[in-house]
């Protein structure tokens, strides 16, 4: 057993200027985050849409998705705020199969992880700073963070990392929303001890060194549904799940309850047809209990250009990995929530209007 260093050691400063934003594109990023924190915080109504491929395996395809969805962010923008998955690492239960960008940039199945991590930081600052989006990925190596802390603005830990100790601590330094999804087990538990761990400040070793972190009051909740050892899925975005949920929020008291509802991945069992489905339960939910709806704030899509999955790159703009919404059914649906959250705020207005009458 030996670890065998293959590159020179990597230089974080000199791949930071590598897709390094300059002062007016910082200025607009930081105009988008500090509308998100607002999302999260409660002090903005916007509903949060984490959306896009599954995995950004292509960046001609990932760029041209980008377009358009910033074309639909633009139509959107007083309802709906999106902030746009550029998933470059890809978890795989038993380390085989496609890994994401930063291991393999050509998707070829051959490892190239230098050029791989360039790749990540161009497409991260390419969806920036070419259709004024920001950017969600998720932290399956915590080292990695340095390598991209100023491009990312949301940061996800998945369901197989969310009980790793090293997960937890180093979201705790994270100074943009961090959403923990629920364990593939669909354990609760285990997702809000890990909320709690990364909204205290901790001391750890991390990029060879003593830290102290500040704790993120933006980490917060994911429901993706869970998998039980017989291989049957168990959906939790139920209403039953939702209550039970914002049960615990309120036991433990943690800072800015928000539950996102990961649409896909054991919620839909993989059918990614089901993710329209499940959108409009849960505007149903929302509609219907208030609490839901204070704590129900968000939705993580996953969609690409064309519908379904391939298991080689052939069709542009078809997701590699899990199955995603095409483009058509993708824009359709945001329209559908956009709508929703219109009627409801006409339904609203009327109900305050008739409660002053009385």
């Amino acid at each position: 057993m030996s670890f065998k260093e293959i590159s020179p050691k990597i230089n974080i400063d000199a791949i930071k200027m590598l897709g390094h934003l300059n002062s007016e594109q910082q200025e607009k990023k930081l105009q988008r985050d500090k509308e998100l924190e607002a999302i999260i915080k409660g002090e903005d109504d916007r509903l949060l849409l984490i959306i896009g491929p599954c995995s950004s395996d292509n960046e001609e395809a990932v760029l041209e998705y980008a377009r358009r969805l910033a074309k639909l962010q633009e139509a959107v923008k007083d309802k709906i705020f999106m902030v746009m998955r550029v998933y470059t690492a890809k978890p795989r239960t038993n380390g085989d199969g496609y890994k994401g960008l930063i291991h393999e940039p050509d998707a070829d199945g051959h490892t190239d992880l230098i050029n791989g991590i360039k790749m990540v930081r161009d497409l991260h600052y390419k969806v920036i700073t070419e259709t004024g989006l920001t950017t969600a990925d998720e932290m399956l190596y915590p080292e990695n963070l340095p390598m991209v802390d100023d491009l990312v603005s949301y940061h996800a830990i998945g369901a197989r990392s969310v009980e790793n100790q090293q997960h937890r601590f180093v979201a705790s330094g994270i100074d943009v929303p961090t959403g923990l999804k629920n364990p593939t087990s669909g354990n609760l538990k285990v997702m809000f001890n890990g909320i709690y761990a990364a909204q205290q400040s901790q001391d750890f070793l991390f990029g060879r060194a003593e830290v102290q972190t500040s704790g993120n009051p933006l980490a917060h909740a994911i429901l993706r549904g869970g998998q039980d050892e017989n291989g049957k899925y168990h959906p939790n975005y139920y209403t039953d799940n939702l209550l039970d949920t914002i049960e615990i929020y309120e036991k433990m008291g943690l800072k800015n309850p928000f539950i996102v509802i990961d649409t896909n991945h054991d919620n839909s069992g993989k059918k990614f047809m089901e993710q329209i489905r499940i959108v409009r339960q849960t505007l149903v939910n929302r509609d219907w209990d208030d609490k839901i709806r204070q704590n129900v704030r968000g939705f993580m899509i996953e969609s690409y250009l064309e519908d379904g999955r391939q298991d080689k790159p052939e069709v542009f703009g078809k997701s590699i990995t899990d199955p995603c919404l095409g483009w058509d059914k993708t824009e359709a649906l945001v329209q559908e929530i956009y709508e929703a959250e219109n009627k409801n705020n006409i339904k609203n207005t009327y109900l305050m209007i008739k409660e002053i009458k009385v």
